[in-house]
């Protein structure tokens, strides 16, 4: 998505303008389908709309199974679990990526596997698993490589590693 202006080095969670992602909201606001619910989701969930989110989330899953693709109900799997993540429920959101990564690994769709491995990772992170979370962000690089992603989308997961790494060994400074 194009809001995203970076990426917190601390929290791994993204950067955006609120007044932007706002603006889209209200553009897309009535809009059914289920890409644009998609949208609308992960724009609520950056905003802080956690409950208007979750809910959004069920029904786009929900529209997902009925009238999608597979592909379409993981990627609305993935963000649901995000939502969750927000919401601190740590655990079922790991359980719900933890689905979908092995589907879209068993299915080889490569790329929906890195976007699950991605936040699983950063799920895992923000728990404190930091073994769980190097595993899922290296398990990203590998396979964004694998699906040749550009240079952005590889320097993304690298920092993810790079950040969990010196989260969970951290250097101890005497003095």
């Amino acid at each position: 998505m194009g809001y995203i202006k970076g990426y917190d080095p601390d929290s791994l969670r993204e950067l955006v303008d609120p007044a932007e992602c706002e603006a889209r909201l209200e553009e897309i606001a009535d809009l059914r389908s289920l890409p644009s619910m998609l949208e609308r989701v992960w724009l609520l969930k950056v905003l802080g709309r956690l409950d208007d989110a979750l809910r959004l989330a069920d029904e786009a899953v929900r529209q997902a199974r009925m009238a999608g693709t597979r592909k379409d109900l993981l990627r609305a799997r993935v963000l649901r679990a995000t939502v969750q993540q927000y919401r601190r429920a740590h655990a079922s959101a790991d359980h719900e990526l933890a689905a979908c990564v092995a589907e879209a690994e068993g299915q080889g769709w490569v790329p929906i596997a890195a976007f699950a491995h991605q936040h699983r990772g950063r799920n895992a992170f923000e728990a404190g698993e930091y073994d769980q979370a190097r595993e899922s962000f290296k398990r990203t690089v590998f396979l964004r490589r694998e699906a040749g992603a550009d240079d952005a989308a590889l320097e993304a997961a690298l920092l993810a590693v790079d950040t969990v790494e010196r989260r969970r060994d951290p250097v101890v400074v005497n003095g």
